[in-house]
């Protein structure tokens, strides 16, 4: 019997040997139908599951129905040691079926599975043996399954199949609840409305009745969320979704149908902070009681377009990291599992194992979501190891954030170049030997990545030559080969405060492609001739070898550039190279470029423990922005090169200009202290310049911190599927990425697109495909945006390790934003963000007056301001193991008139994704 993927079917030489089963003690393979596979994956891809034969029937039907699912199934017919096999039976004489009169698909396909499994049966039959191995069919389809045994086909459920492995009790944990719609959980009265099925939501999506769009949940107000309408509508581009019933079952990232309400019932986003925090499950008149807080007293210009959520076109769901919140009841099977991420609910698990799983990180599966039920059922799968514990919470946040992050495979590794690796004649081919040139490298300390080398000197004609030398990284990746898929998965290097992740093997992207001194290495070289007022007189491109002479840090760079005692070589070309740069960076701001600040943090680690010692905030060196300028300058000539090589499909880089009203925020918290103009970039660049006040220094840095939040995402594009090709934050008509193969994908495309431009490589027919681009730029911002996320996450993680010894502590802090019950406040000596509550829980609440106009939040008689300085005290509270988080405490100005401690917890918004963030 031919097969696919792992070798063939298993046919006369295959002797399974798996787990016990006391339902069949004998030697057999496992059958499942589609959708068995398609819930029980975590079973399937337990290693005590073997022996199991996969039809390409169910591959198709998997395939068309989940791409998640079909990747781990593939991965799995993949791994020898699981001994999966596909058999294609759809092209196998014998088990071929054409679909009867009058029966479905669907119907046709059951049936060609039960084909299948007979025919197998009887095929194992001719093997001389003394035990008899058999197929055993696993579907949860009781009609399938009946008629299975009426055929005389062995037969089970998966649950009944995974209870027989008695030596395995573990598994049962991971079985799917499958509850349908239909089916709802024991006596519960119901509390959803009903979802209407696909194919009517899709004649009312057509009709205009009902929206499509992709479901946000609100991480601050689990009552509320967005749905982001899809299609090109100028109006009701955003439907706000309130309330339990409304937001019925939607969950993060589902694609739903909503109905709009009629204007009379619109409502504005809330402004409240409202978590989920209720233990139990029938406590519905609480919900509806926080429900009623939302309706509180609305300005009729706040009202946006509302709707509900009429049904679900297509279910996002991913496994979610969390923690057990273990029943108080005694000897409970069930028990509520809260997730990590604020926008997921809580789901209901069945598990015996909550004893050992409490303080755990845990990863849960959602199954489905009865009507009757107030939170989603799922399975438990994995156990990731204490809460709290480095190597633990790093795992949750890489794996919360979709980052990729296994071990690179054979299959990936065989493609890398072979040790010792040298530079040969074939390499020289279509390239320039530039090992004379005085090329260096500056990068920040312990940097072994390193992307780009660079330099300068003058060509006699009174012109200078400058070169910028970027790693040849697609000279060692090759299109299409399983180096170049992973490559493209990643999408990006993610540095977190103490690992990184590479995009790329660390054989290329710590050695062979790392710029190092007095090494010979492969580069793609952007070489320019400029006079002295850094005007670009000629450009040229080339693939070549270079020998960098010396790899300095921003520092060692500084200290050459500063010391007049230095004249050597590498020192004279720093020093040239900087005074062009001072030149092109005025040109750029006087164009309108906008210098942006956001307060990063680094930390000193302890050498012994790894743990942060000791927080500094960066800071920028003169040779930060020497080596920005160039690279800036290298991406801009690159972008204009292949795109007017290649118009329909360069790949590009574009900043857009944000909307008008994002600026609201911005103009009306400095209006009392400057004249913030935002009609362009260049008013505002120029605005931000004069906002200076001698009383309050950090006011330019705040405002600037403010304007960074106002800005949209830059994001990769293909030329030939939009016309916007504008970079606002840097005022370039055209940029790219082309400066950091070693840590971006998107530059290893623009390489290959410069390669064949000059004629130093070859093209292959998906880098001239511009929908193939337009699907892979989409990958790319994800994979971006996602490692900007965990970075964040990283430093809100590292900055609660560093509180922890610290006790409290009593810092400046300025107001970012107020909200009704809240500021939001930052403390410049840490870059630290929290939110400092007036609202606790079970203790009388201050007077509060909340004023949109002015920005400002009045408690008792006291009035905070946008942009004032208070003091506060910082602690980390632990009490929510899950959720640690900075808590702030309003210290001065004291707050009259109640007793209480004027402001209690803080959630350290490094965790918390800024809507709008620009790089």
């Amino acid at each position: 019997a031919p097969g696919t993927a792992n070798g063939s079917a298993p046919g006369l030489e295959a002797r399974p040997s798996g787990a016990a089963s006391s339902l069949c003690p004998g030697p057999h393979f496992l059958l499942p139908d589609t959708n068995l596979l398609l819930h029980q994956i975590d079973i399937l891809e337990d290693p005590v599951i073997k022996n199991v034969i996969v039809l390409q029937t169910v591959l198709q039907e998997v395939r068309h129905r989940s791409a998640p699912v079909y990747k781990r199934i593939r991965d799995v017919i993949q791994n020898p040691e699981k001994h999966f096999y596909s058999f294609t039976n759809e092209h196998h004489r014998e088990t071929y079926i054409e679909q009867k009169r009058g029966e479905t698909s669907n119907d046709r396909n059951d049936r060609a599975i039960r084909v299948a499994v007979k025919w197998y049966n009887e095929h194992l039959k001719k093997i001389e043996d003394e035990e008899k191995i058999q197929v055993i069919f696993l579907t949860n389809d009781r009609t399938n399954k009946e008629k299975a045994l009426e055929e005389g086909i062995t037969a089970y459920t998966c649950e009944e199949y995974i209870k027989s492995l008695t030596a395995n009790p573990e598994l049962v944990d991971r079985l799917a609840c499958v509850s349908d719609e239909g089916k709802e959980i024991e006596g519960g009265k119901i509390i959803f409305p009903e979802h209407i099925p696909l194919s009517k939501l899709q004649q009312g999506i057509k009709s205009g009745i009902y929206l499509q769009g992709t479901y946000r949940a609100n991480r601050e107000n689990y009552l509320e969320a967005t749905v982001w309408v899809h299609g090109d509508a100028e109006e009701n581009k955003e439907v706000i979704v309130q309330g339990l019933k409304h937001l019925n079952r939607a969950i993060h990232e589902d694609v739903v149908a909503v109905e709009l309400l009629a204007k009379d019932e619109w409502v504005a986003p809330s402004s409240v902070v409202l978590q989920d925090d209720g233990q139990n499950e029938e406590d519905i008149e609480n919900e509806e009681e926080k429900e009623n807080i939302l309706k509180t007293s609305i300005n009729k210009d706040m009202l946006r377009p509302t709707g509900r959520v009429v049904g679900i076109i297509k279910r996002n769901w991913r496994p979610y990291c969390g923690m057990l919140s273990k029943s108080q009841i005694k000897e409970a099977r069930h028990h509520l599992f809260t997730p990590a991420d604020r926008r997921i609910p809580r789901i209901r698990i069945e598990t015996r194992q909550a004893d050992t799983l409490e303080g755990q990180r845990i990863i849960v599966a959602i199954d489905g979501w009865p009507r009757n039920s107030r939170y989603p059922n799922g399975h438990f799968v994995k156990n990731l190891g204490s809460a709290g514990d480095k190597e633990t919470e790093t795992e949750v946040l890489l794996l919360e954030h979709d980052v990729p992050h296994q071990a690179f495979s054979q299959a990936v590794l065989s493609f890398l170049p072979k040790m010792p690796w040298s530079i040969t004649e074939e390499d020289m081919k279509h390239r320039e030997d530039l090992r004379h040139l005085n090329v260096c490298s500056v990068d920040p300390p312990g940097c072994t990545d390193i992307d780009d080398a660079l330099h300068c000197r003058d060509i006699g004609n009174g012109n200078i030559e400058v070169g910028v030398h970027i790693a040849d990284v697609s000279h060692f990746i090759r299109p299409g080969n399983a180096l170049d898929e992973e490559s493209v998965k990643r999408g990006t290097t993610v540095y977190l405060c103490e690992k990184r992740i590479d995009m790329v093997p660390e054989l290329l992207s710590s050695n062979l492609c790392s710029l190092r001194s007095n090494v010979d290495r492969l580069a793609f070289s952007c070489i320019w001739e400029m006079n002295h007022k850094a005007e670009i007189l000629k450009t040229r491109f080339t693939k070549s070898v270079i020998n960098s002479k010396a790899s300095l840090t921003y520092a060692e760079a500084q200290m050459r550039i500063d010391s007049a005692a230095m004249n050597d070589d590498i020192t004279t070309s720093l020093r040239g190279l900087n005074k062009l740069a001072k030149i092109l960076r005025k040109k750029r701001i006087d164009n309108g470029a906008l210098t942006l600040a956001s307060p990063e943090v680094r930390f000193h680690m302890d050498s012994e423990t790894h743990d942060p010692i000791d927080l500094q905030t960066k800071e920028l060196k003169e040779t930060n922005s020497m080596v920005e300028e160039f690279m800036l300058l290298a991406n801009i000539s690159v972008a204009q090169k292949i795109y007017d090589e290649f118009p329909e499909f360069a790949l590009l880089r574009k900043h857009p200009a944000p909307p008008p009203s994002n600026y609201d925020i911005l103009v009306k918290a400095a209006k009392s202290k400057a004249k913030i103009k935002t009609d362009s970039a260049k008013a505002l660049a120029e605005s931000l310049d004069k906002a200076e006040s001698p009383a309050f220094p950090y006011l330019n840095t705040l405002l600037r911190i403010l304007t960074t939040r106002c800005m949209m995402q830059a994001v990769y594009f293909c030329s030939g599927m939009d016309n916007d090709f504008h970079h606002y934050g840097l005022a370039s008509p055209i940029y790219t990425h082309f400066t950091s193969p070693i840590r971006r994908y998107a530059d290893i495309i623009v390489h290959r697109l410069l390669a064949v431009a000059i004629g130093a490589d070859r093209t292959y027919p998906e880098l001239t495909d511009k929908h193939k681009l337009a699907e892979m730029c989409k990958n790319l911002n994800y994979r971006h945006k996602m490692a900007q996320y965990a970075q964040r996450a990283s430093v809100a993680f590292h900055t609660q390790l560093f509180f922890k010894t610290k006790g409290v502590v009593n810092e400046d802090a300025y107001i970012l934003f107020v909200r009704k019950n809240a500021i939001v406040v930052l403390i410049p000596k840490y870059g630290l963000e929290g939110t400092v509550f007036f609202e606790e829980k079970d203790k009388p609440s201050p007077k509060l007056e909340y004023n949109s106009e002015v920005p400002s939040l009045t408690v008792e008689d006291t009035t905070l301001h946008v942009f004032d300085k208070v003091k506060v005290n910082i602690m980390l509270d632990d009490s929510n193991i899950q959720h640690q988080k900075m808590r702030m405490v309003l210290v001065e100005p004291k707050i009259l008139g109640n007793d209480m401690p004027a402001s209690l917890s803080a959630e350290a918004s490094s965790k918390d994704e800024p809507e709008k963030k620009k790089k």
